[in-house]
């Protein structure tokens, strides 16, 4: 299994850089931001620093949209960090949800995120592209590679996950959840004629080592509010029963709202309605050895990678932690 660590961009970058250094040392391969470059800093930008001061991380948004950037723009920032420092980032991409919010637009569809990443990947690798009924090509490019990860959690985004991305970010690490999402994605690739285990499997949650559990779940309590905006859009869509399993979906009962300006917050007050039991569930607490458990798990159903949102108050020891106690065990 490999190992991510996801940041926000907040000021200073320096910090940010430090940490993916940091991650880098103790054996993680992937460093992800998010990419809402009105909550926090402009991403793309601080790749820039942070593949400068690593020698082999891979870096990348967790993820991107099509509605917040033109996507020749997107795929020329891509080629070029790709050509300064060789080929070391990915694209995680989704329909958007802060990104888009908070400046008043509305989630891109299926089609749409289909059909960027077709565009911004064949635009970075060199390829010609139809945009605006015009035939374009990014002609500096040589030897581009930029794959694309695809986030989602219902039945038709998980459809479109399998049919055309390279990649699959579950933004949450319950195993149940796990094993439904995995086996849609690849029962939609052998669909569509692709080979199921060429499409790489990332999970992504919080992660918190340590011995106070109570104190943890209140400092990770953030991200089941943050997985309940994408899972109010399912339950809109697709009704609290039959199409999506009631492991993602019971829990929003309570949601009354949600205040993006404490997006992926420790203390997030818009995310009293999730109780312990889905922090327990879709964030990984405790000491190494749960940890290591969880993962274990994980892997069993076919994860590739696990990448951790470190956001609470003791990032350097967790991450510390992971390197010392957590990645040997799961990359021996």
């Amino acid at each position: 299994m490999d190992f991510g660590i996801v940041l926000q961009t907040d000021p200073p970058a320096r910090d940010v850089v430090r940490l993916m250094k940091d991650a880098e040392d103790a054996g993680f391969r992937y460093g992800w931001t998010f990419d809402s470059c009105v909550l926090w800093q402009e991403p793309f930008v601080i790749y820039s620093a942070i593949l400068a001061a690593t020698s082999s991380l891979v870096v990348g948004p967790m993820v991107t949209s099509p509605g917040t950037r033109d996507w020749s723009v997107m795929a020329s920032t891509f080629a070029t960090l790709n050509d300064m420092y060789g080929n070391r980032t990915v694209c995680g991409i989704g329909r958007g949800d802060s990104a888009h919010r908070v400046v008043g637009k509305a989630p891109s569809t299926l089609a749409t995120v289909r059909d960027c990443m077709r565009v911004v990947k064949d635009l970075a690798e060199g390829r010609s592209v139809t945009m605006n009924e015009k035939t374009v090509r990014i002609p500096w490019i040589s030897n581009g590679q930029l794959e694309m990860w695809m986030a989602g959690y219902g039945p038709k985004a998980l459809q479109t996950v399998g049919e055309h991305a390279d990649g699959f970010i579950l933004q949450c690490a319950d195993p149940a959840i796990a094993r439904w999402t995995i086996g849609a994605v690849r029962d939609a690739a052998r669909a569509a004629g692709r080979d199921p285990a060429g499409i790489t499997i990332c999970v992504a949650a919080p992660a918190y080592v340590g011995e106070d559990l109570p104190h943890q779940r209140e400092q990770l309590r953030w991200f089941g509010g943050m997985v309940g905006n994408h899972v109010a859009d399912l339950v809109a869509r697709y009704g609290s029963s039959g199409a999506v399993p009631r492991e993602l979906t019971d829990y929003i009962r309570e949601r009354e709202g949600y205040d993006y300006s404490h997006h992926g917050k420790a203390g997030n007050p818009s995310t009293e309605f999730v109780p312990d039991e889905i922090v327990d569930r879709f964030c990984l607490l405790g000491p190494a050895a749960s940890h290591v458990e969880r993962l274990q798990e994980l892997a069993e159903l076919g994860v590739d990678q696990f990448s951790l949102y470190l956001m609470h108050d003791d990032r350097e020891a967790t991450l510390a932690a992971y390197g010392s106690q957590i990645i040997p065990k799961l990359t021996a």
